[in-house]
């Protein structure tokens, strides 16, 4: 785990992973206490920087872009696009995964084995009106 002091003051940034892969512009401005995940990105947009509140919880692979506040006690969840501000208090999630078809009709098969060697074909796919399952 790799820990900054600051100008010998209690401002402490945990790194877990070391600082490999991290991307810090030298304009943020990063509070107390805050923790970093790996492959973090925390960068400029249209000349301006993020400012990071205390207490900060920064997922793997985070990206925070611009001129915006993170508020105190925030958490950001992986691989989260974060270019808005954030208010005290709350977290930050991507929605759930989805499938994007690119076609119309679109739909795949799976061939299952069960404990007695016997298989089975599944039909999954989606087409204009329903979901195959």
């Amino acid at each position: 785990m790799t820990l900054i002091n600051i100008l010998k003051e209690e401002i402490y940034i945990f790194i877990p992973h070391g600082i490999n892969g991290i991307v810090i512009s030298q304009n943020a401005v990063i509070g107390k206490n805050c923790f970093i995940s790996h492959q973090v990105t925390i960068g400029t947009s249209m000349g301006k920087a993020p400012v990071i509140g205390d207490n900060v919880y920064i997922g793997p692979g985070a990206k925070i872009f611009g001129g915006i506040k993170i508020g105190n006690n925030v958490r950001i969840g992986a691989n989260c696009p974060v270019f808005f501000d954030v208010p005290d208090n709350s977290t930050v999630v991507l929605p759930k995964p989805r499938v994007i078809v690119k076609e119309k009709d679109y739909e795949y098969y799976t061939i299952e084995e069960d404990s007695v060697k016997r298989y089975s074909v599944k039909r999954y796919g989606f087409t204009q009106n329903s979901i195959i399952e």
